[in-house]
């Protein structure tokens, strides 16, 4: 393990490692460790107790490879380069608000609540309410934020060219190149049956009435825990968090950024549906609010016109009548209509997915077509929680392969600005190690390369 081999530690994998350690207290009261500090790097200090949490960790999650105190010598390694971002971060005077930290707060843990499934499970799990764990973690965040900030600042500039790219890949040993797993290209057309003028209507007043209902005295957060449909608020009584600009709905922020502490806000129209919102807090650019969101239903009648419609379009394309290409763009109520149809994956902007990237509903379909075929239509939820049908094609099926410039371009280009980045990383943390007061503990006398990064 090099410094930068898991460099998204700091900002997640560190996060689950103070997470775990936290939440383990009371198993470890049993355990008596006499803890030290094991290196100091400016003003900051390595307690032995930070490495053994880690490496006790890395054993859970499985990413031991090699003796015990090699793997010290690892972490040891990667605890002083965020040392070292810290001091710069000091240096550089770079700072992070209270409100920047409660937000980030508040997103990992919506995340983490969603990996246990309620916020409930998550505290039974270890012993001890989410508002207890933000609080011990306020710093460790802090902290994170400002190591993050400082190594994007380091590798801002790192660009790379497709001659950079070529030459990279031939450098790479055969042996070397990662194994890509059966893939998957995937195209829809979309039906998105519309919501009558009654049902908007209808949402609307019953809004208005939970409106009138606060405002004679009845608690925002009770109704919102009773209305609500919003899974995510509504049992914390509509409340949001800490949210900063632009990333709430335009239309939503328009209106909660302009509320004083404890206002009601009219109806709110968003793509999500109808909202009404309380001011809880605003501290600088962040706001936390509360919301009761009402979502106006579609027709069953609606929905079935949909499918109907869909599966007459798949008959002509089965009848070679027209492509599913040409009938994406004529009839399909998505985006992706100009481009044929395909499914854009999110975390590498191209139309290819691995089986685990595809939504489980998708790949279920898609499985059991042959290339080229279509499917029936298909329900299923919109990005925005609307109901809709969709078909469903299977434009391509790639087979298990070796990494190539021809099929996975973005892999390999991604892997060499990685490559260019440590590098750049190693460099900055050579240069800063040796205008850094640094003292490792004797213990740790065999890491040799921790020789020349010790004061004098």
């Amino acid at each position: 393990m090099n410094i930068m081999k898991k460099t998204f530690s700091i900002l997640t994998f560190s996060f689950i490692i103070s997470l775990f350690a936290i939440g383990q207290e009371t198993e470890q009261k049993s355990q008596t460790v006499l803890d030290e500090v094991v290196a100091v790097v400016g003003k900051n200090i390595i307690l032995q107790s930070d490495i053994e949490t880690q490496y006790l960790q890395y054993r859970m999650q499985g990413y031991i490879e090699g003796s015990s105190s090699t793997i010290k010598c690892d972490i040891l390694k990667e605890l002083i380069f965020q040392k070292l971002l810290l001091n710069q971060a000091d240096i550089d005077s770079i700072v992070v608000g209270p409100a920047q930290v409660e937000q980030e707060l508040d997103r990992r843990f919506r995340y983490y609540i969603s990996q246990f499934g309620s916020q409930e499970k998550l505290e039974e799990y270890y012993h001890k309410p989410v508002d207890q764990f933000k609080e011990e973690m306020r710093e460790i965040i802090g902290d994170q934020i400002l190591q993050q900030d400082v190594q994007e600042q380091i590798t801002k500039n790192v660009t790379i060219t497709p001659k950079e790219i070529k030459v990279f890949y031939k450098e790479i040993h055969q042996d070397s190149l990662p194994l890509i797993n059966v893939a998957y290209q995937v195209a829809e057309i979309v039906k998105k049956p519309p919501i009558s003028a009654a049902e908007k209507l209808a949402v609307k007043e019953k809004l208005f009435n939970l409106r009138t209902r606060i405002l004679k005295g009845e608690s925002f957060a009770t109704l919102a825990i009773l209305y609500s449909e919003d899974p995510g608020s509504a049992k914390k009584g509509g409340e949001l968090g800490m949210y900063g600009r632009g990333e709430l709905y335009p239309e939503f922020e328009d209106v909660a950024y302009g509320l004083k502490e404890g206002e009601i806000s009219g109806i709110v129209e968003t793509e999500a549906g109808y909202h009404i919102i309380q001011m809880i807090e605003k501290k600088d650019e962040f706001i936390n609010v509360r919301h009761i969101l009402l979502r106006p239903k579609i027709s069953p009648y609606a929905l079935k016109e949909a499918a109907v419609f869909l599966d007459s379009i798949r008959n002509l394309i089965v009848k070679n009548s027209i492509t599913f290409k040409a009938a994406a763009l004529k009839f399909s109520d998505e985006q992706n209509r100009f481009n044929g149809g395909l499914i854009l994956n999110p975390k590498s902007g191209n139309a290819i997915f691995q089986a685990e990237e595809l939504d489980p509903k998708v790949f279920y379909v898609i499985d059991k077509l042959d290339v080229g075929k279509v499917s029936g239509a298909v329900s299923f939820t919109t990005d925005k929680n609307q109901q809709a049908y969709r078909l469903l094609q299977l434009v391509k099926k790639i087979a298990p392969h070796k990494a190539n410039m021809r099929q996975d371009y973005d892999v390999i280009q991604k892997a060499a600005i990685s490559k260019k980045k440590k590098e750049v990383i190693d460099s900055w943390v050579k240069e800063r190690a040796g205008k850094t007061y640094i003292h490792i503990n004797d213990k740790f006398n065999t890491c040799s390369y921790f020789e020349a990064w010790q004061s004098k």
